[in-house]
Order: structure tokens, then C-alpha cells, then sequence
């Protein structure tokens, strides 16, 4: 059974960092694309950062709204991807998912494993 569990949200203050994690069972997260999505209230889901098949060299791609802040990287012998987020603003605060398709599509939809979801909250 494919599986996604992802932890590590939290309360920080503005300019603070946290790590998020994604834990896979089921499946290997090297074979896979894993990418983290985010949702604030009364606002549409985001995608906030992708990391591709290991195949295709594990190309990284993020939102203009975190690049520069957040880095996604993946450790395969732990089968986790983990989103590393700096300097952290108070318009970062959502619940954060991550997910996993074949590739790192644009559209949401075509991700077909989801985890819970860990809440971020950057107070300013």
C-alpha cells in the first residue's frame, strides 16, 4: 500500500526555518517524482516544489514565491523527501502536503497519492 506521512510543521517566527519531511512506505521515492504542495486558508492549493525521477538526474523545481528559501532534497536509504524551508514569512503559513506522481506535473490532479498534511504557522 502506498503511503505518504508527512511531518515536522510547527509555529515559528518570522525569519525562522524548519525542516519538513515525507516518509514513503510502498513505494521507492527515487522511482518516483515527489513534490510538496501548500494551502492557506480561503486560498488555492500551491505547489510549492518538486524533485524529479533520480533517472532524470532528480531535477528540482520551485515556486518563485520560495526560491531562493526553500530546497527540496531526497535520502533514498531513508526513503524520505524533505523540504528545507529559510527565512520563513508569515505568508508561508499553510498546511503543507506533499505527494508523488511519474513526473513533476503542473497540475495537482495528476498526483495520485497524497499524504495528511503538517500545518506551518510563521507568526510575524
Amino acid at each position: 500500500e502506498v503511503q505518504l506521512q508527512a511531518s515536522g510543521g510547527g509555529l515559528v517566527q518570522a525569519g525562522g526555518s524548519l525542516r519538513l519531511s515525507c516518509a514513503a512506505s510502498g513505494f521507492t521515492v527515487d522511482d518516483y517524482a515527489i513534490a510538496w504542495f501548500r494551502q492557506a486558508p480561503g486560498k488555492e492549493r500551491e505547489k510549492v516544489s518538486c524533485i524529479s525521477i533520480s533517472g532524470s538526474d532528480g531535477t528540482t523545481s520551485y515556486a518563485d514565491s520560495v526560491k531562493g528559501r526553500f530546497t527540496i532534497s531526497r535520502d533514498n536509504a531513508k526513503n524520505t523527501v524533505y523540504l528545507q524551508m529559510n527565512s520563513l514569512k508569515p505568508e508561508d503559513t499553510a498546511v503543507y502536503y506533499c505527494a508523488t506522481s511519474n513526473a513533476c506535473y503542473s497540475d495537482s490532479d495528476l498526483f495520485a497519492f497524497w499524504g495528511q498534511g503538517t500545518l506551518v504557522t510563521v507568526s510575524s
